[in-house]
């Protein structure tokens, strides 16, 4: 199978991007405090993997985008008192209150065109994305997100006799 054309592992809380709310004077800001911070990571990673590599150009081909979430669980999942640390029974194993998983991957798509990875954000031809809590199977120990960039047309030469 071949290589991802580019992997990451981003450290930090991932930020939803697309909410906005309007300020006493009507300007439009975003929802979430945490969007700049995690487009900040997502670039620096990108830009720090992309360093060594005189030759890469910007993707403007077919892209796939695979990404894990791994978010941390919150607090009401575990115990208190002597089971404290303990996860609680009930807790879900996956994260599935906020923040939307489409709004993460649109926080991390557009970080991916600012730090030059992609021409666009518009080459994303497909998506792949998951949300976990960390320590969760594969799932990264602290909060953050791996990120792998296929291009789509080494699949099609792979299948072409």
């Amino acid at each position: 199978m071949t290589a991802p054309a580019l992997k990451l592992t981003v450290y930090g809380t991932p930020g939803p991007q697309g909410s906005k709310t309007r300020n006493a004077v009507g300007a439009l800001y975003e929802s979430s405090a945490k969007v700049k911070p995690w487009r900040e990571a997502v670039k620096t990673a990108a830009l720090d993997a992309l360093h060594h590599d005189d030759a890469w150009t910007a993707l403007a081909c077919p892209v796939w985008l695979d990404v894990q979430f791994s978010l941390r669980r919150p607090k009401n999942h575990y115990g208190t008192g002597r089971n404290a640390g303990q996860l609680k029974a009930s807790a879900p194993a996956y994260p599935t209150g906020k923040p939307d998983l489409d709004k993460l991957v649109r926080s991390t798509q557009d970080a991916l065109k600012d730090a030059g990875v992609l021409a666009d954000d518009s080459v994303v031809a497909s998506v792949s994305a998951l949300k976990v809590y960390v320590l969760w199977g594969d799932a990264l120990r602290t909060p953050g997100a791996v990120i792998k960039v296929w291009r789509l047309t080494d699949f099609l030469k792979e299948s072409q006799p």
